[in-house]
């Protein structure tokens, strides 16, 4: 098999704690994974032992490099965007990486946040969510950053986009949001054994961030074993329901 997913996300951490299932699925599936993370990870919380935001950062980076491994991501690549602060980026700027990289990598599926910003509500997560579903979407048309094509890439059509579907919210010091709309799901995967261990793993790899999976941990036991995923758009005219695997439908090259 020769597909080809990529995962856009936020922060280190969010590659296995969001979307570890999926990148170990894939890969034992025989797809190559690709992951763009557009922070470092500096503003934090939890901040492990770095004296400051550039050692986090550094720190991260080298848990989400190791993490990779664990998940067999083929490549992994962390951007340069403030953490936090995504918000008050260049929108258009932001999607236009995004394009590129999709233009670059040619993915079949995508995965991404929805709206909602995930199990913590991040604001980062919900301009992911809108700067990678336009870059979805306008990568395939040429009258978008026809730079790029002027640089030797061509245009993409990736054949479909995933939202995550988080099980639970739980904001820190903010419990009234935990009855927050969150985005719905049309597929589940199935984590038990192997796979959830080593996604479990994977997130430990994370151990700035310890004090999230404490934090979360009897909200996350139930759910450990499954990724629940929303189908947001695909090649030809599928009911989202009838969906039955990251790769279902896809048309290799």
């Amino acid at each position: 098999m020769s597909y080809r997913l990529l995962c856009i996300t936020a922060h280190p951490d969010d590659e296995s704690g969001a979307f570890g299932g999926a990148l170990l699925t894939a890969h034992r599936e025989g797809a190559a994974t690709h992951l763009v993370c557009l922070t470092d990870g500096q503003a934090a919380h939890y901040r492990g032992n770095a004296a400051d935001g550039a050692e986090l950062g550094r720190l991260r980076r080298a848990e989400l490099e190791a993490a990779s491994e664990i998940l067999g991501v083929t490549s992994h690549e962390v951007l340069h965007y403030p953490d936090g602060e995504l918000l008050r980026m260049n929108l258009y700027e932001l999607i236009g990486v995004l394009v590129e990289r999709i233009r670059t990598l040619k993915p079949h599926v995508v995965l991404t946040f929805g709206g909602d910003g995930n199990v913590n509500l991040h604001r980062d997560h919900t301009v992911v969510s809108m700067a990678a579903t336009a870059a979805f979407h306008w990568a395939a048309r040429d009258f978008y950053f026809p730079e790029q094509l002027g640089r030797g890439l061509t245009t993409w059509t990736a054949q479909k986009l995933y939202y995550h579907s988080t099980p639970f919210v739980s904001v820190r010091d903010c419990p009234e949001l935990d009855v927050m709309p969150t985005v719905p799901y049309s597929l589940t995967l199935d984590l038990k054994g192997e796979l959830a261990e080593r996604k479990n793993e994977a997130f430990a790899l994370h151990s700035t961030q310890a004090g999230v999976l404490e934090r979360v941990r009897d909200f996350l036991e139930p759910h450990k074993a499954t990724e629940r995923y929303l189908l947001v758009a695909a090649r030809g005219a599928i009911a989202a329901h009838e969906d039955t695997s990251l790769f279902a439908g896809v048309v290799e090259d």
